[in-house]
């Protein structure tokens, strides 16, 4: 077994990253009218973007039809094997079909060509033989060619998968920002991601209401105001006049009244809470909330709606639950 120092491993892959990146720059070199036609043919296209491709091409396809998916461009992927066998019912005249191969020769895919073909779909393909028969028999060429390959051998497929994915994501991006793709679009399709859950959430959805929400008259006594933060829990009572917060009171409050707890203990607690306290409004999202107690170092908010009523309440341990922080 060839044996190799550290200085020699870092060499090794020192020279793929620099074989793979002089593949992208050719390939970006050769950029052109054919891309604008291929990202103006999918914009058109009133179906699906069905991605197909076999052995590593097929694994680049299955994640290239994924990122087309995820940033609003409808998209899936078929085996061109499976094709063959029934497959085929799945693609439509209103799709466009991407067709992946590095060769251009690729007997599966070149098989399924006649019946595309026939159903009247638009046909793009990724090659690096623009001379290839799928190139010759596509509506759109996108040229994936690169000088070498990064394995030693010349066999496995390494600049040329880096290069077609590359291309995939740059059909993607633009797609993406010539459909105003949002954020919140893509949250959408991933409602179970964290990114969902910050963007999707809203302070509505987490916030405590009714008999769950700390809250005292401004005139209540000291003491009630300790029970209501107690029997609430979140560290905190508001402070109201007519339902509209004047104040709030926190554990901090409390630990800088102590020191003088005989003086205090016979005012009305709107003497002693912090007036026009930070508070959130119940339209925002919840991330929101999150980002304020950072920037605030506090642990709870009082939620108003925009007469200043409040309408809930929240602490930290809320948007922990619920998977916000």
């Amino acid at each position: 077994m060839k044996v190799l120092d550290a200085e020699q491993i870092l060499q090794q892959a020192q020279t793929v990253f620099a074989i793979e990146q002089a593949g992208l720059q050719n390939m970006q070199q050769n950029l052109g009218g054919a891309f604008v036609d291929a990202v103006n043919t999918i914009m058109a296209c009133h179906g699906h973007v069905v991605v197909i491709g076999m052995g590593k091409s097929g694994h680049i396809g299955n994640k290239i039809s994924a990122t087309l998916a995820s940033t609003g461009t409808p998209a899936f992927f078929v085996h061109p094997g499976e094709a063959s066998h029934g497959d085929l019912g799945m693609i439509t005249a209103g799709d466009v079909v991407l067709a992946i191969s590095n060769s251009g020769e690729t007997e599966e895919v070149l098989t399924i060509l006649p019946v595309i073909k026939r159903m009247g779909a638009q046909l793009i393909s990724m090659t690096g033989k623009p001379d290839s028969s799928l190139a010759a028999n596509s509506d759109i060429h996108l040229d994936i060619s690169v000088p070498e390959e990064a394995c030693p051998l010349g066999l496995a497929p390494t600049s040329s998968t880096t290069a077609t994915l590359v291309m995939g994501d740059a059909l993607a991006v633009t797609l993406l920002e010539l459909r105003g793709f949002t954020k919140e679009d893509f949250a959408r399709s991933h409602p179970a991601g964290s990114l969902g859950k910050k963007l999707l959430l809203g302070i509505e959805d987490v916030m405590r209401t009714g008999e769950a929400i700390p809250q005292v008259d401004q005139q209540a006594s000291f003491s009630e105001a300790l029970l209501e933060m107690n029997s609430k829990g979140l560290g905190m009572t508001a402070v109201t006049s007519n339902h509209q917060v004047v104040g709030v009171f926190t554990d901090g409050d409390l630990r800088r009244t102590l020191n003088a707890f005989e003086q205090f203990k016979q005012k009305p607690i709107g003497e002693l809470a912090t007036l026009n306290p930070v508070m959130i409004k119940q339209d925002k999202m919840a991330v929101e909330a999150a980002q304020i107690m950072e920037t605030h170092k506090i642990h709870s908010l009082l939620v108003v709606d925009d007469d200043n009523h409040l309408v809930g309440a929240l602490n930290i341990h809320d948007l922990l639950r619920a998977g916000v922080v």
